[in-house]
Formats: C-alpha cells, sequence, structure tokens
C-alpha cells in the first residue's frame, strides 16, 4: 500500500516504513554524473534528459537494495561499470531528444 502526503509519496507496508530502502547505485550514478557529461561538452541536457539519463542508468546497471544499517554481503559493482553505463545512457538520450 502507498500512502500519499502532500510532499511525497510514503511507502508503508503494515505500519512499517519502507522509505529507507534504497538502491546504492542511485548515489554511485549521481557521483559518477557529472564527470560523465563533462566527457561531453556540446551536450547542454534540460531537467528531462538529466532524468532520463538517471533512470536509464540505473536500468542499465543490476539493482542494489539495501536497508538503513543493514550488513552489505554482496560487492558493489566496480566505478567502471557505473561509468559505462552513464555513458550509454547518455548516448541514448542524445540520440532520442526530447
Amino acid at each position: 500500500m502507498i500512502e500519499s502526503n502532500k510532499k511525497h509519496a510514503q511507502y508503508i507496508f503494515r505500519g512499517i516504513n519502507l522509505n529507507d530502502i534504497r538502491n546504492r547505485n542511485e548515489m554511485r550514478v549521481l557521483e559518477q554524473l557529472p564527470m560523465i557529461l563533462d566527457e561531453y561538452p556540446e551536450f547542454q541536457p534540460d531537467i528531462i534528459d538529466i532524468q532520463d539519463i538517471y533512470a536509464l542508468s540505473l536500468n542499465l546497471l543490476p539493482a542494489f537494495y539495501t536497508q538503513a544499517f543493514s550488513i552489505v554481503l554482496k560487492k558493489p559493482i566496480d566505478d567502471q561499470k557505473v561509468q559505462d553505463a552513464v555513458r550509454k545512457a547518455i548516448e541514448i538520450v542524445r540520440g532520442n531528444p526530447t
């Protein structure tokens, strides 16, 4: 069940807040995005382009969900794979302008 409030959706199941479960690759994509975009100085992405690049990059990577204070048993993918996913997403978005 998804409960909504005025600010943003709250993911609640049986009274348990699930908002803090995150895909750890989200932050990794955000960290790599500025550096990779600098490789494309002629490309000036707009808001939708950035959102598309972010979402597509995450879709190109395996999910890596964790909750706060969890023990991580799986080794994260290396930075090169994250960078490759961001580059591929940029190329796709550039080839399909909004």
